[in-house]
């Protein structure tokens, strides 16, 4: 007879567990979504600075949020796992509005910087999305915790 060791209501997965488990399942797309905008975004012609640099500083504060959010999700309450999704979900959409604007004020004169750009947009807003779904299912996490 096989022991299942089924995990306790009030505790957080630890090891491969996190990527099993419902809202944490989202860590790894979050990292590759938020990265790649993150690529994009830099492998473009910066014009104008201001608010393409507020894109990358929103994509890599939450890429490296996500990334050492791993590291400390062995010993963190659930409660605090919001305070790290909540930004992402937050600053993700505004930053992808940004980034949005400024693909549409340019004029497409080189396709393939353009096009760069919209994978860019596309990207952001399919970070903000998962960042969103990870944001509601920790906040039910943390009401169940």
């Amino acid at each position: 007879m096989a022991a299942t060791t089924a995990q306790p209501t009030g505790s957080l997965p630890s090891g491969l567990g996190i990527c099993t488990a419902a809202p944490d399942v989202f860590y790894l797309p979050e990292l590759v979504s938020g990265s790649v905008v993150w690529i994009l975004v830099a492998s473009t012609y910066v014009d104008p600075p201001n608010p393409l640099g507020r894109v990358t500083f929103v994509s890599v504060f939450c890429f490296v949020g996500t990334f050492l959010w791993t590291e400390v999700i062995r010993t963190s309450p659930a409660g605090l796992l919001l305070s790290r999704t909540l930004p992402g979900s937050l600053l993700l959409p505004h930053a992808g509005v940004d980034l949005a604007y400024i693909t549409f004020q340019k004029n497409p004169a080189d396709l393939k910087i353009y096009h760069i750009d919209i994978a860019a947009v596309v990207f952001a807003y399919v970070a903000t999305l998962f960042y969103f779904i990870h944001t509601i299912l920790s906040s039910i996490r943390w009401k169940n915790f």
